[in-house]
C-alpha cells in the first residue's frame, strides 16, 4: 500500500468523470432518503450501514461543493493505492462497507425496526 495524491471528478474508479453535477445531485438526493427512512431505523446494524453510508456521501459531497471549480463540480481527493486496484479514499471505503451491508441485511430480511438491543 502507498499514499499517492489522485483527483477524481468521476465516481468509484473514475467512472462517469464528465457526470460529476449528476453524482452530487444524486448523493444530495441520497442523503434525503436515508434521513428520511433512518427515523424508523431501530436495527443497530442498519444504523452502522446508513451512518457509514452518510459518512462516506458527505466525505465525497464536500470535495464537491468545496474544491474548485466548486458548485458540486470539484473533484474528489483520492489518496489510498493497493497493488492492483484503483486509487480511492475513506469515503469510498465507507460507501462500499455500507453498501455490502445493506446487502447481507437485506438477503438476510434484517428489518429496519428491530426492537433495540437486537442484532
Amino acid at each position: 500500500m502507498q499514499l499517492r495524491l489522485a483527483f477524481n471528478s468521476g465516481a468509484a474508479f473514475s467512472l462517469a468523470s464528465s457526470g460529476t453535477i449528476f453524482l452530487s445531485s444524486f448523493s444530495i438526493i441520497i442523503t434525503a432518503v436515508i434521513f428520511y427512512f433512518a427515523r424508523s431505523v431501530r436495527s443497530k446494524w442498519w444504523a452502522i450501514a446508513l451512518g457509514l453510508a452518510l459518512g462516506g456521501i458527505f466525505g465525497n459531497l464536500s470535495d464537491r461543493i468545496f474544491r474548485s471549480p466548486g458548485g458540486l463540480q470539484g473533484e474528489v481527493v483520492d489518496w489510498i493505492q493497493i497493488p492492483k486496484w484503483p486509487i480511492f479514499n475513506l469515503a469510498d471505503m465507507a460507501v462500499v462497507c455500507a453498501a455490502i451491508l445493506i446487502t447481507l441485511l437485506s438477503w438476510k430480511n434484517t428489518p429496519f425496526n428491530k426492537g433495540k438491543g437486537e442484532a
